[in-house]
């Protein structure tokens, strides 16, 4: 089992990396930096600090091919969407559209969701509130190349996810910590 962990810098908690498996690759996180689980909450674009399991890879096959990994792994379609409502029994859940309730799209234009995991955060049990969708996923970037903070997940480039889903396991763990 590998520990990969996600360290943010002390100076810009918004800016991080993860280490694991012999590899230091540079990340971001939420707009608003980190935070301690127990206190995130949908929306505050805080990345939640803890320890979590890695629960599936994903990949947009119009756009990326079926990367080399050991995890299951979900191939993205325009109908897959991931709620975000608080008051829906599917909060923090994959979905199908068209979804009665409030979702975010996974097949998205901006590229963010064309390759990345799946991370274990509120989803066993559960709590409405305490923040969905936190992913392992492809950063935005300005013209110049530098990655974009996210909502609240880590993202980085996407050749980067495609070497790190070469390693990553089915047992692995996630550390998410402040420096």
């Amino acid at each position: 089992m590998t520990k990969w962990v996600v360290t943010a810098a002390h100076d810009d908690p918004r800016q991080a990396s993860l280490t694991g498996a012999g590899l230091t690759l540079p990340c971001v996180l939420g707009r608003g930096g980190v935070v301690a689980t127990a206190d995130k909450s949908e929306g505050d674009g805080k990345t939640p600090l803890g320890r979590y399991p890695i629960r599936r890879a994903f990949f947009r096959p119009d756009r990326q091919i079926k990367p080399a990994c050991h995890m299951p792994i979900l191939q993205l379609s325009p109908d897959l969407g991931w709620c975000d409502d608080v008051a829906h029994k599917a909060y923090n859940h994959l979905v199908r559209l068209p979804f009665g309730g409030s979702y975010e799209k996974m097949w998205r234009d901006d590229g963010c969701y064309d390759l990345g995991l799946i991370i274990g955060h509120n989803d066993d049990p559960v709590s409405p509130g305490l923040g969905s969708a936190i992913f392992m996923h492809v950063a935005k970037t300005t013209e110049g190349g530098e990655m974009l903070p996210t909502s609240g997940c880590i993202a980085l480039k996407c050749a980067d996810i495609r070497q790190l889903l070469q390693y990553v396991m089915p047992e692995d763990l996630l550390m998410i910590e402040a420096n």
